[in-house]
């Protein structure tokens, strides 16, 4: 039992590995096409995230509760 499994992945080993079919131009090819460098700079998008004061917490639970809702 345990020889089988020896040989098995012995063989396994041996056997040629499968290669996927190249479907881009190849890396080599100094004329292959490539696409255009775009800019993008690091900090594109950022807000600052600074502390602030505390607010009132009863206005703050107001502004985000449910409308509609009598009390």
């Amino acid at each position: 039992m345990i020889a089988s499994i020896l040989l098995a992945g012995l063989l396994a080993g041996c056997t040629a590995a499968r290669t996927a079919p190249v479907v881009v131009a190849d890396p080599a090819d100094a004329n292959a096409p490539v696409r255009a460098a775009r800019y993008n700079p690091v900090l594109s998008g950022y807000t600052s995230q600074r502390p602030v004061g505390p607010k009132p917490w009863r206005e703050q639970n107001e502004r985000v509760a449910p409308k509609g809702e009598a009390q």
